[in-house]
């Protein structure tokens, strides 16, 4: 008995040495290294500035392509899901009213070609990245606010599609931050 419980003190000690200092010095000097010393990736837009690879940012205005939404209102403090399952009268609720909303703003897409992913938050409620389709569904709606040919904006979508790892690895995504300001720099 007490080899056994001396055996597993010393092994608690050893995890605890090794994950709580040992492991993070070394995440720490990984970061330290790193082309942005940890800070992640910055863009400065009219003296603005925005971490665009890690964290969504809330698009809503009609003129711009629009985020993933967030359940927690994009606040990085707050990271996490709704935690309510597909048959939750309230979570059904929201959804619905999401695709009431993105239906009143794109009237020429019809429900059944909406993505999920323009109507349901990600798990974390940060994701900065929308689907190839939930990108193109838009084009209509911003073209013709901005005066812009449809074409134009499409071929500004296909430009800012992230492809997959390897060619296989995660699906095909497009960061709306990015898109967003590309999108205003087109004439």
């Amino acid at each position: 008995m007490k080899k056994e419980l001396y055996s597993s003190l010393l092994l608690t000690l050893q995890c605890l040495m090794f994950f709580c200092i040992v492991y993070t010095g070394i995440v720490y000097i990984i970061a330290l290294i790193s082309p942005n010393k940890g800070e992640g990736e910055k863009i400065a837009v009219k003296g603005s500035k925005y971490y665009y690879a890690n964290i969504a940012q809330s698009f809503t205005a009609d003129k711009y392509f629009w985020s993933r939404p967030s359940a927690v209102g994009y606040n990085a403090a707050g990271s996490g899901g709704s935690n309510k399952g597909p048959n939750n009268t309230e979570y059904l609720a929201v959804v619905q009213h999401r695709i009431d909303s993105f239906v009143a703003h794109n009237p020429d897409v019809k429900k059944s070609d909406i993505p999920s992913d323009l109507v349901t938050a990600s798990g974390s409620g940060l994701d900065p990245d929308i689907s190839v389709q939930g990108a193109i569904v838009q084009a209509q709606r911003i073209a013709k606010i901005r005066g812009l040919p449809v074409d134009a904006v499409k071929q500004l979508v296909n430009k800012h599609i992230d492809r997959p790892l390897f060619g296989i690895l995660g699906p095909e995504k497009i960061n709306v931050l990015k898109l967003n300001i590309d999108l205003d720099n087109l004439k």
